[in-house]
């Protein structure tokens, strides 16, 4: 039998028409994994991701320091006086039962001592009184709150917006967005001791989905000495020549290898991050090396792991750097359950740190384009904590539904607070603030429109504040 020649093959219509289709169908397919990549308004990997990028709008924060209280500071007993929990300390809360994370008791008054601080009067408790020196330049947000009240999720919508891991942080966003002005140190930079990360761990400065360039780099604020806080940040075999000469040859292999693997954000990281550490040689060992610091200076600030990681960030954006995020300590110290009389020692590392931070970025010229953030995953409540066998009965449970967060430096509205809490500081009643809202703000400050700084992975445009957020004028100059 005559096989028909190919012109002569009866195809039916409506094989055609599914013939069609499905090389319609491959056809964007291939369109979506060519696309995946950066948003279409930033410029590729490739093409240098660091190098400095426009903004949306003009900008009044060039840089951000974040200073986290991992734990949940108490709102409470800090910066949202309540004298009515005084008034009716040891009685039941008005309502009824308060649902929290553990078995609570009755109202309890703070035990320390609120103030009136500067020309605006902000009460401010006797915990931060230094800071409060301040306070004529700070913006107190007295009505965050949340949706989760466990120190994970809690931590991940505070650094990431989402409750669960695997989305990019604030600073690998800002990074993304905006690039740094140094090269010769990375532009997002996490201080926290080396003996254990915050709850939550690496995810929580992680570049998640974007490319691996942004992702902050973690440095202990418990060491001393810039050999110990970065390893082998001196090569003892080869001159810095013969280095750049390996990394010469490293980068033309690397092109050939990109050549063959286009669009592969891993293999882009590894040679921006390998360039990085080169540069690093250079400026990190001076930046790091705080026995350069006046004695006088080093003991203003104080001798902590808290301290010393706000004299570092001071270091760290005075050179340029976009982003510094200062957590506390291991773990989540702040998280008092037994007894609140822990957040008296805490302090006493914590506020002459914030209030020094604050004095040195005005001295040096940095106070007007840098923004300073100070806050928690959520806050404490105004009831006693009754759970465990603790022979204290003096600590308070976790609190989503209400705290407080504050800003200060550029674009700021010092002296003010907005919203606030109902009569014992439980939940926030009036100008609530989410985080997406917080986000928004920070994202404002620097230019950035957070509807508009987007990245396009597995099929859909994914932004810092999901598909919420308003910027909260109302604390902006």
């Amino acid at each position: 039998m005559a096989i028909p020649k190919t012109s002569e093959i009866a195809v039916s219509r409506r094989d055609l028409l599914r013939m069609m289709g499905g090389g319609f169908g491959l056809y964007g397919y291939a369109s979506l994994l060519g696309n995946s990549r950066l948003h279409a308004s930033v410029p590729s990997v490739s093409a240098d991701p660091l190098a400095v990028k426009a903004t949306h709008f003009p900008a009044k924060a060039k840089r951000v320091i974040f200073l986290f209280m991992n734990g949940g500071l108490s709102q409470v007993d800090t910066f949202d006086p309540k004298p009515q929990l005084t008034r009716h300390h040891g009685q039941p809360m008005p309502g009824g039962y308060v649902k929290t994370e553990r078995k609570t008791g009755n109202l309890m008054r703070s035990p320390f001592r609120f103030k009136r601080y500067g020309q605006s009067g902000i009460e401010v408790s006797e915990l931060f009184s230094e800071t409060a020196r301040h306070i004529d330049d700070i913006s107190v947000i007295r009505s965050m709150h949340t949706e989760v009240p466990n120190h994970p999720p809690g931590m991940f919508l505070m650094n990431c917006g989402h409750q669960q891991p695997g989305r990019p942080s604030l600073g690998s966003w800002i990074t993304y967005g905006l690039g740094t002005e140094n090269r010769n140190l990375p532009g997002f930079m996490v201080l926290c001791p080396s003996g254990g990360p915050p709850t939550g761990g690496v995810p929580l400065w992680n570049s998640a989905f974007l490319p691996a360039v942004y992702q902050g780099t973690r440095i202990p604020n418990d060491q001393t000495t810039p050999d110990k806080l970065i390893h082998d940040i001196r090569n003892s075999h080869l001159t810095r020549m013969e280095q750049r000469r390996q990394l010469d040859l490293l980068d033309r292999l690397n092109h050939f290898h990109r050549r063959q693997r286009p669009a592969d954000p891993q293999l882009e990281g590894s040679i921006h991050s390998m360039e990085i550490a080169y540069r690093m040689q250079v400026e990190a060992p001076e930046v790091f090396d705080l026995s350069k610091e006046n004695p006088a200076t080093l003991e203003r600030y104080g001798q902590s792991d808290f301290a010393r990681g706000c004299l570092m960030a001071l270091r760290l954006v005075e050179r340029g750097v976009r982003v510094v995020q200062v957590y506390f300590g291991t773990g989540q110290p702040w998280d008092s359950h037994y007894d609140i009389m822990a957040h008296q020692r805490l302090a006493r590392e914590a506020d002459p740190a914030m209030a020094n931070l604050l004095q040195d970025l005005k001295d040096r010229g940095l106070f007007k384009d840098t923004l300073v953030i100070c806050g928690s995953e959520f806050g404490r409540t105004p009831v006693v904590e009754t759970s465990g066998a603790s022979v204290v009965q003096n600590g308070r449970d976790h609190n989503h539904w209400g705290f407080s967060v504050w800003l200060a430096g550029a674009g700021v509205r010092g002296g003010t607070t907005y919203g606030s809490t109902d009569d014992f500081g439980f939940k926030a009643v009036e100008n609530k603030v989410h985080v997406h809202d917080l986000h928004a703000t920070v994202l404002h400050l620097l230019g950035l429109d957070h509807e508009k700084l987007t990245y396009r992975y597995s099929g859909r445009d994914f932004r810092l504040t999901d598909v919420h957020g308003r910027v909260i004028r109302e604390v902006l100059t």
